[in-house]
C-alpha cells in the first residue's frame, strides 16, 4: 500500500524577477510589479509531500517529525526573511520565479529524502498563485 504524507511549512521573502539580457522596458513588460527595481515580497505557503509504502511494522509511509525538522533546517531557515536575488547562491543566475523556487526547494530536500520515496513541492506564492514540482 502507498499513501502520501505532508508538511506544511511557511517562510517570507522577497525577490525581484528580471531578465538581465532583455532591456528595461521588456522586463517591464512581462513581469510587471514583480519587477521592481527595490524588489518585492511574498508570504510563500509550501507543502512538501512524500509518497511511498506503508511500512508495516511502523504503519508510517515516512517520520513527519524527520520531515519537519528537514523542511526545517534545509528550507525555513535558509529561505525566510531573505533576499533571494542577494542572499541566496541558488538564484544568483536563476530568476526566482515561484516555479524556481520550487525547484530549489525540490533539489534541496531530495538530497536529504531516500529516492525509494516520491518527493513533491507545493508552494503558494499568493492564496490563489501555486506552483507543484516533482522532479520532471
Amino acid at each position: 500500500m502507498k499513501a502520501t504524507v505532508s508538511r506544511q511549512a511557511h517562510f517570507n521573502a522577497a525577490h525581484r524577477l528580471h531578465n538581465p539580457n532583455w532591456p528595461d522596458e521588456k522586463n517591464a513588460a512581462v513581469f510587471g510589479k514583480c519587477n521592481n527595481p527595490k524588489y518585492h515580497g511574498h508570504n510563500y505557503e509550501l507543502i512538501v509531500s512524500v509518497t511511498g509504502s506503508i511500512d508495516p511494522e511502523t504503519g508510517y509511509v515516512y517520520d513527519l517529525g524527520k520531515l519537519a525538522s528537514l523542511v526545517q533546517e534545509h528550507v525555513e531557515e535558509y529561505l525566510d526573511h531573505k533576499n533571494l536575488n542577494e542572499e541566496v547562491v541558488e538564484f544568483a543566475n536563476l530568476n526566482p520565479t515561484a516555479e524556481n523556487i520550487s525547484v530549489v526547494i525540490y533539489n534541496i530536500l531530495r538530497k536529504h529524502i531516500d529516492s525509494k520515496y516520491t518527493l513533491k513541492i507545493t508552494l503558494y506564492e499568493t492564496p490563489r498563485n501555486f506552483v507543484e514540482y516533482g522532479g520532471n
